[in-house]
């Protein structure tokens, strides 16, 4: 797959919609193989395709940035954990995970709770499902709960005065994941893995142009 024809828009939209419940790869592959790039192409390339293959690696990283930064300031700590979580809610897959276990959770305790919990069902237009659906979190759309929870971190971080250290620590990640991702080379794992399972959704749309 040529990961030069995928846009950031294009690589976005597969981040949010492919499956985050695999295992990150195990350190001895992801800390091999590093070399330059030649040319710009090859770096726009390497890092998209990094960036996709390693995607779980790198949220694991920059959460333990993010701790040890704030390894002092418990308050701190508790509002990078609810931030990530907001973050991962914009996934498809991690909220309806999150949702399915939270309800299956509450019916043991509360079955006439939990069947207030299903999301609404999807609409039909002419005898098919609605292709644009809208993505249920215990029953509540998921902005409800992006929102919620990004207000509550918001809060924290500013009772914990740790604005400062969250500015430092997450640009500390994310130059960490861009160098990762720039000079790891990628194996053929990744490239088959990325073009046969999981990024088939970019693909089509490509066919279809």
């Amino acid at each position: 797959m040529d990961w030069g024809n995928v846009t950031a828009e294009d690589l976005i939209e597969a981040l949010r919609e492919v499956d985050w419940s695999s295992p990150p790869r195990p350190p001895s592959e992801f800390f091999s193989r590093f070399t330059v790039p030649r040319s710009y192409s090859k770096w726009n390339s390497r890092l998209k395709c990094n960036l996709y293959y390693y995607r779980t690696n790198y949220f694991i990283l920059i959460t333990v940035i993010l701790g040890l930064g704030f390894l002092r300031r418990p308050l701190a700590i508790v509002a990078a954990l609810l931030t990530a979580l907001s973050i991962a809610f914009l996934n498809d897959s991690f909220a309806g995970t999150f949702s399915e276990k939270i309800t299956r959770t509450v019916r043991q305790f509360s079955p006439h709770l939990a069947a207030k919990m299903r999301p609404p069902l999807t609409p039909v237009i002419r005898g098919r499902p609605s292709a644009k659906r809208t993505i249920h979190i215990c029953g509540r759309p998921r902005w409800v709960f992006v929102l919620v929870f990004s207000t509550v971190s918001f809060i924290l971080w500013f009772v914990s005065c740790g604005l400062l250290t969250l500015l430092w620590a997450f640009a500390i990640g994310l130059l960490a994941t861009v160098l990762h991702a720039s000079f790891r080379t990628p194996n053929l794992k990744a490239r088959l893995n990325t073009f046969r399972e999981e990024f088939r959704a970019v693909w089509r749309n490509y066919s279809e142009l």
